[in-house]
């Protein structure tokens, strides 16, 4: 079996839902997780938010957003999966990786060095 790695699931889901086919869409994200034995590490939701561009003519969408643990094949076939969810205006999975977060660490280290 491949290596656990950490990721980032993004999904947009339409904001006109009910509490009762918000929790439906959270539970189809979750089985799809457990369909590829991913593991769930992190849940943020944000709740509706106003987008960058319409999308399906919509200006707002329920953002959620997922850190997992999944084996490499698992991305993109939990990606291809929720997009054909009718109530999903967006799913994309980003691998994440530490020096992401490294080189903020040295940026903001530069400019406190640099303010002093």
């Amino acid at each position: 079996m491949s290596e656990m790695q950490q990721y980032d699931l993004n999904v947009i889901l339409d904001p006109n839902l009910s509490e009762s086919q918000l929790q439906t869409e959270k539970d189809a994200i979750a089985a799809q997780i457990k369909k590829f034995a991913g593991e769930v590490v992190n849940i943020d939701e944000w709740g509706n938010k106003r987008l960058a561009y319409e999308i399906r003519k919509q200006q707002e969408g329920y953002y959620i957003i997922y850190v997992l643990k999944l084996i490499a094949d698992a991305p993109k076939a939990i990606e291809s999966s929720l997009r054909l969810r009718d109530n999903v205006m967006r799913a994309l999975v980003i691998r994440e990786r530490p020096e992401w977060k490294t080189r903020r660490v040295v940026k903001r280290e530069e400019a406190a060095a640099s303010a002093d």
